[in-house]
């Protein structure tokens, strides 16, 4: 807050009826405005003092003490962790593709290419950032539960593969156990369910997904399933014109049945985990048990959307009950498509990836950016700092 004083001028400052010197009496305020200071941009030359014993200096020894010098983010480069943090910032927070941020600075005279930039992202992911997701993919495995989601991104120049094939890159993340949050991103070139299978292959907890088959390869877990996915199936499978006195169909109906559960969930969002597993017996089981049996006695043509929402529900039954074994359990994935959001926000700016090298970077700045976004108890997006 900086305040700005209007005064008087020295030739009003007197009384225009009796002519008297006027006195000060005290400031009101008139508004408040909100100024916008351009960035400052500025070269930083370290220079190193170096020092001389004047004794030694002719003798055999000489002694030469040099300053400690602060350590570079990259090497022979640049690139400060500030102006590393602006370019990943923009990119992926803001999703300003390198060719607008290159265009950015070529108006304010930086010339600073998007391949330089594209450079920093890369040796600063794997110097500071990889290491870090590597640890908190350990401290990740030691959690119960796990909630897992997947999105195509395209990686122009990768070996055996065609630049319009789909690559995947990969989402985990901590579920709400009351803990740090911890969310991390891992590329791959495929949607092969191995990925999942090797990333996953030290965690035995509860394993929330999608109905996406490739989860079916992971061992050693207990799988659940998302009711907001097959609650979507219902409403894609709700007609888009009925006779005004027409009853319920059943796509909704069972969209009624979906919409009992998230309520009651949302009543219980407030509730200790030991507390909030006794609710969804005493509340939610009831109400699946009918859902089940409403659900075999429904016969609807396959190929249509209803009987698609019906074989969806049919085959993930195994899965859709298994968030009651536990409090900490949601009913949906929806903690996983959230997190997983930012990125494919990016994605429709800055479209793809120029290499692998260039995607497991931009995996490695969204799972540091997520964890610094998203801190136990607040949805105020952090700030990026690799200093």
């Amino acid at each position: 807050m900086e305040e700005f004083p209007c005064l008087v001028h020295p030739d009003d400052m007197f009384c225009k009826q009796c002519g008297s010197t006027l006195k000060e009496i005290g400031f009101v305020k008139v508004r408040d405005e909100l100024e916008y200071i351009p960035a400052q941009v500025k070269i930083i030359r370290y220079m190193r003092q170096a020092c001389e014993c004047p004794a030694c200096k002719h003798s055999g020894k000489p002694f030469i003490q040099k300053a400690n010098v602060p350590k570079s983010v990259l090497n022979h480069s640049l690139a400060s962790p500030s102006s590393v943090a602006r370019v990943m910032y923009q990119k992926y927070v803001n999703s300003v593709p390198l060719y607008r941020q290159e265009k950015d600075g070529e108006q304010i005279g930086i010339g600073l290419s998007r391949s330089t930039m594209a450079n920093w992202i890369i040796r600063s992911s794997e110097d500071h950032l990889i290491p870090v997701v590597n640890h908190l993919r350990k401290e990740l495995m030691k959690r119960d539960v796990i909630h897992c989601d997947e999105t195509p991104v395209q990686v122009l120049k990768e070996e055996g593969k065609q630049p319009q094939t789909k690559s995947y890159m990969w989402l985990y993340r901590s579920g709400n156990d009351g803990k740090n949050p911890i969310i991390l991103f891992d590329y791959q070139p495929s949607r092969n369910g191995n990925h999942a299978a090797t990333y996953l292959k030290d965690f035995h907890g509860y394993v929330h997904s999608d109905g996406y088959s490739g989860y079916n390869k992971l061992s050693g877990i207990t799988r659940i399933g998302c009711w907001a996915h097959l609650r979507r199936k219902f409403v894609e499978a709700i007609p888009a014109k009925k006779a005004k006195d027409a009853g319920l169909t059943s796509a909704e109906i069972g969209l009624q049945y979906c919409n009992k559960l998230f309520a009651i969930e949302d009543n219980l969002k407030d509730l200790s985990f030991e507390e909030r597993f006794c609710k969804h017996l005493e509340l939610e089981k009831p109400i699946l048990e009918a859902f089940w049996c409403w659900l075999d006695s429904i016969n609807a043509l396959k190929g249509s959307a209803l009987g698609k929402a019906i074989t969806y529900a049919q085959n993930q039954k195994p899965y859709m009950e298994n968030y009651l074994l536990d409090g900490r359990c949601s009913l949906s994935n929806n903690a996983a498509e959230n997190a997983i959001r930012p990125f494919t926000v990016g994605r429709k700016n800055w479209l793809f990836a120029d290499t692998p090298k260039g995607a497991s970077a931009s995996a490695a700045v969204y799972s540091e950016y997520s964890r610094a976004a998203e801190p136990p108890g607040s949805k105020k997006a952090g700030i990026l700092n690799i200093a």
